[in-house]
C-alpha cells in the first residue's frame, strides 16, 4: 500500500466547504480516507474499514476495478471532451444504446447528465414540456413525496420531502405538493421484505387530484425505495396503485431511481423487480462505479418523438450541460456495464437477500432497537432516540461502528446500509455483527 499520506493532515481545514457536513465537528476529529479497495477504504492512520454504503449508494462493484480504470485512461488518451450540443462523439450514442438494453421498455431513449440531482431537475422538465407539447400546458404541478429525496437542484428540492434539506432556502419552486409519507405504519415494523400494510397510501394522490384538479397536475416523483429518509420500503402492491391512479388522471409517473438503479434490489433496476414501468426514469450513482460523475434520463418513444419530430419548428430542445454525455464518463459507463453484466451483479443481491434479511433481523431484539428494514441490499437499522437528543444514539454507533471496522451511515437514528454488490455471505454477518456489538457498547 501506498504510505505517502497516511497520517498527512492539511493544513488549512476552511478552503474546502464540505457539502452536507457539520463542518467544526469535522474539524475536531477528521476523517480523512486515501485508499479504497474491493470491500474496504483505508484512513490516513491505516484504519481498514468494511464499506457498508457502497461510498454514498454508489460504488455497486466494489473499489479500484481495474477494467475501469483502464477504459478511463485508454479513453483520456484518445478523446478528452467533444460536447453535444449539435455535434456528437460515438460513445455516447454506444453507450445509451447499451443503458437501455437494461431497462423495461418502451423507455428507449437516454438523456445524459452530471448527477442525480440533474437528473431529476431534467425529468420535471422534460414532464413540463411534454404536456405543453401535447396542447395540456395547464398541466404544471409537480407531485413529490413526504420524506423523499430527490437531490438538491431546485426542482427536486421542491418536490422532496425532507424538512431539513428544505427549510435553510425558502419557498423554493412553486406549484409543489405532496402525498403522505409510506413510512411509520406499527404492523410494517421488522418486516421481512416489502412490509404488508399501506398499499392504500397511494391513494393519497386522489386527495391531491381532487384538490388541484387532475388536468392542472403533470408528474408525480417518487424513489421506489426511499434512500436518503432512511431506507422506506414500498407496501406491497403500493406502487401498482400509484402507476394505476396516474394513468386513470393522465398524470406522468417518474420513479427516482438514483439509488435503486444498476442492481440495487437484485435487477438493474427496481422498475423490473417490481414489475412496474415509470414514464420517466432517472438513473446515477452506480452508472459508473461513482468513478466519473454521469447520470441519465430515460424515456420512451412517446416523449421523444414529438420532440424529435418538432425540431424543424422549434430548434433544438433548450435543455442540456456542458458535459452531458461527457466522453469519459461515457468509457467508465461502459466498462461498469461489463462488470456488471460478466459478473452477474444486478442479480447478485436477488441471491444474497436471504442471508441479508437474517443477518439484520437478527437485530431485532437488541437494545434500543425499534424497526429494521431489509431487502436485497439495501438496509436500515432503526435506534430509538435520546430523550431531547435525537440523532445522537445513531451517531454514536456508527461512530462506534467506524471504529470496530464497519463503516455504515447514520441518517437520524437509522443506521442505513447499501454495501457494494461484490460483499460476500461472511462480510454480510460482519458488518450486523460490528453493528449489533456496537449497539450494545454504546447504549
Amino acid at each position: 500500500m501506498n504510505n505517502q499520506y497516511h497520517n498527512l493532515v492539511p493544513e488549512n481545514l476552511d478552503a474546502f466547504w464540505m457539502p452536507f457536513s457539520a463542518q467544526r465537528q469535522f474539524k475536531e476529529d477528521p476523517r480523512f480516507i486515501v485508499s479504497a479497495q474491493g470491500m474496504y477504504y483505508t484512513d490516513s492512520q491505516g484504519h481498514e474499514t468494511l464499506d457498508g454504503s457502497a461510498g454514498l449508494w454508489c460504488v455497486n462493484a466494489g473499489h479500484h476495478r481495474k477494467h475501469i480504470n483502464d477504459a478511463i485512461a485508454q479513453q483520456l488518451a484518445t478523446l478528452d471532451f467533444a460536447h453535444s450540443f449539435n455535434s456528437g462523439h460515438p460513445l455516447a450514442f454506444h453507450y445509451a444504446s447499451r443503458l437501455i438494453k437494461h431497462v423495461p421498455d418502451p423507455l428507449n431513449h437516454v438523456f445524459f447528465t452530471n448527477s442525480g440531482s440533474e437528473s431529476v431537475d431534467t425529468a420535471l422538465k422534460i414532464a413540463l414540456a411534454y404536456h405543453r407539447r401535447n396542447g395540456e400546458a395547464g398541466r404544471q404541478r409537480l407531485i413529490g413525496r413526504e420524506k423523499g429525496y430527490h437531490g438538491m437542484g431546485f426542482g427536486g428540492l421542491s418536490v422532496g420531502g425532507l424538512v431539513k434539506n428544505r427549510n435553510p432556502f425558502g419557498l423554493l419552486l412553486p406549484g409543489t405538493d405532496h402525498i403522505r409519507q409510506t413510512h411509520g405504519l406499527e404492523a410494517n415494523r421488522f418486516a421481512r421484505g416489502l412490509p404488508p400494510e399501506g398499499k392504500e397510501l397511494a391513494l393519497d394522490l386522489q386527495r391531491l387530484v381532487e384538490l388541484h384538479g387532475a388536468d392542472s397536475i403533470a408528474a408525480v416523483i417518487v424513489e421506489p425505495i426511499g434512500g436518503a429518509g432512511g431506507v422506506h420500503l414500498p407496501p406491497v402492491g403500493y406502487l401498482q396503485l400509484l402507476r394505476n391512479l396516474c394513468d386513470e388522471h393522465g398524470i406522468l409517473l417518474i420513479f427516482d431511481e438514483v439509488i435503486t438503479g444498476c442492481g440495487r434490489t437484485g435487477a438493474c433496476t427496481a422498475a423490473e423487480r417490481f414489475g412496474v414501468v415509470p414514464d420517466i426514469m432517472t438513473t446515477a450513482k452506480g452508472i459508473t462505479n461513482a468513478t466519473i460523475p454521469i447520470s441519465a434520463v430515460i424515456v420512451p418513444d412517446s416523449m421523444y418523438e414529438p420532440i424529435k419530430d418538432a425540431s424543424g419548428d422549434i430548434g433544438v430542445f433548450g435543455h442540456g450541460y456542458t458535459y452531458s454525455g461527457h466522453p469519459v464518463a461515457c468509457a467508465a459507463g461502459m466498462a461498469t456495464l461489463d462488470i456488471y453484466e460478466q459478473e452477474g451483479l444486478f442479480e447478485r443481491p436477488k441471491a444474497l437477500q436471504d442471508t441479508w434479511q437474517d443477518a439484520a433481523l437478527s437485530l431485532s431484539d437488541f437494545p434500543n432497537v425499534i424497526d429494521v428494514r431489509c431487502f436485497a441490499l439495501l438496509g436500515a437499522i432503526e435506534l430509538a432516540p435520546r430523550e431531547g437528543a435525537p440523532m445522537q444514539r445513531g451517531a454514536a454507533v456508527a461512530k462506534r461502528c467506524y471504529e470496530k471496522g464497519a463503516w455504515v451511515r447514520p441518517i437520524g437514528d437509522s443506521l442505513v446500509l447499501s454495501p457494494p454488490l461484490i460483499i460476500s455471505e461472511a462480510e454480510i454477518k460482519r458488518i450486523f455483527e460490528i453493528i449489533g456489538e456496537a449497539i450494545c457498547e454504546v447504549g
